[in-house]
């Protein structure tokens, strides 16, 4: 197989009480193994994307079968996810450079309203981000279904340093239909020195 399911980078209970073991068991084990399982039927499918990365995939979407589109977003979208959280207070907050490009942005409570109406407001299934666009500045965008700023088909492109998983799978467990109680709990979980990381990254 062409592309394996992420471990978790922490315990199925790392996050609680903001995200749910309960959550985070169906969220990894069910939902990113479909996402991934039917990725690598698609890329059996097509020769030309053996050995491939996912990034790769996904910077040609648009000329790909909406199998790819819809899994390979899936399974790029939550290794990701994983991996911008960590336990809740186990970081103090933006730091370095990305401190600057928030304060640059308008602040990080400005942020933080901006993204969370973005995701509140991202009508059905999707994602809300914060990218670095082509220019170097941040930029808070939303895509529907299992889209990213990575993929040739949106119209705000660019390098995603921050995102939330919007469906209701990835919350409706504990917060039932309040969209926006958990996208205002959520920020307890982001993992500030793996998001500085890779806004370093994106910039450098």
């Amino acid at each position: 197989m062409a592309f394996e399911l992420p471990p978790l980078p922490y315990d199925y209970d790392a996050l609680e009480p903001v995200i749910s073991k309960e959550t985070m068991t169906f969220h990894h084990d069910k939902h990113h193994k479909a996402y991934t399982d039917k990725l690598n039927e698609g890329v059996a499918a097509d020769p030309k994307l053996e050995g491939q990365s996912i990034e790769q995939i996904l910077g040609q979407i648009s000329s790909l079968p909406p199998l790819l589109r819809n899994n390979g977003g899936g399974y790029w979208n939550h290794d990701f996810f994983w991996k911008i959280m960590g336990k809740p207070g186990s970081t103090s907050g933006p730091s370095g450079k990305l401190a600057e490009a928030i304060d640059a942005y308008g602040g990080l409570d400005k942020l933080k309203e901006d993204f969370n109406t973005k995701g509140a407001g991202q009508f059905g299934s999707g994602w809300a981000w914060v990218i670095v666009d082509q220019s170097g500045q941040l930029k808070v965008t939303s895509t529907p279904n299992q889209d990213n700023p990575l993929m040739d088909v949106v119209s705000d492109r660019g390098t995603p340093i921050l995102g939330n998983d919007v469906w209701e799978h990835a919350y409706y467990l504990t917060y039932k239909n309040d969209r926006p109680g958990y996208l205002k709990a959520w920020w307890d979980v982001v993992n500030w020195d793996e998001v500085g990381r890779r806004f370093d990254a994106a910039t450098a």
